[in-house]
């Protein structure tokens, strides 16, 4: 069975399933533990979609839209006609409705490796590719998009956790 119940304390409306069962309930939005004897029941039935419908006409009709409530049909119509619809538009042709060519888009998201890697990463690369001296790490590093205090400063943290060395001026990766 399940109950559409009302909170005492902020108003709020949900679904009780087995109320009869719960000794007490919390109210979702304001966390109120309530006595489940003790809460008004607005609607009861066995059929949890019906249940949902009708929170949704007492929502509806709180807020003055029974009329819009009442065109727009049930939920399960609702689901139906999402169903049925086939006007969905697939990421390639919203592309090129938009005018933009959708091998390009998608050859550049490839090409644009460096954004999915962290500056971190891009310093141990460049001292992985062989660049041992701080300027060329921080050459390397800011073609790659990192700034170079930020290159600077992750090399040297590198160096103090004992993850890389320095030994007369030439970094290497522990």
């Amino acid at each position: 069975m399940y109950a559409v119940v009302g909170c005492r304390s902020c108003g709020t409306y949900w679904l009780l399933s087995d109320p009869d069962a719960q000794e007490s309930a919390t109210c979702p939005k304001c966390a109120t533990r309530h006595p489940t004897k003790r809460l008004k029941r607005f609607y009861e039935t066995d059929d949890r979609a019906a249940a949902a419908q009708a929170r949704a006409k007492l929502l509806a009709d709180e807020r003055g839209d029974a009329d819009a409530f009442e065109r727009a049909g049930t939920v399960t119509e609702l689901e139906r006609a999402v169903e049925e619809f086939d006007g969905a538009v697939d990421d390639r042709e919203y592309l090129e409705r938009a005018g933009l060519d959708a091998d390009a888009v998608a050859a550049a998201g490839e090409a644009d490796s460096d954004a999915s890697r962290s500056r971190d990463e891009v310093v141990r690369d460049a001292l992985r590719e062989g660049h041992r001296t701080e300027a060329a790490v921080v050459e390397y590093a800011t073609d790659h998009g990192v700034p170079a205090d930020a290159a600077r400063d992750l090399l040297d943290r590198l160096t103090r956790r004992g993850e890389a060395t320095e030994s007369r001026g030439e970094y290497r990766l522990l």
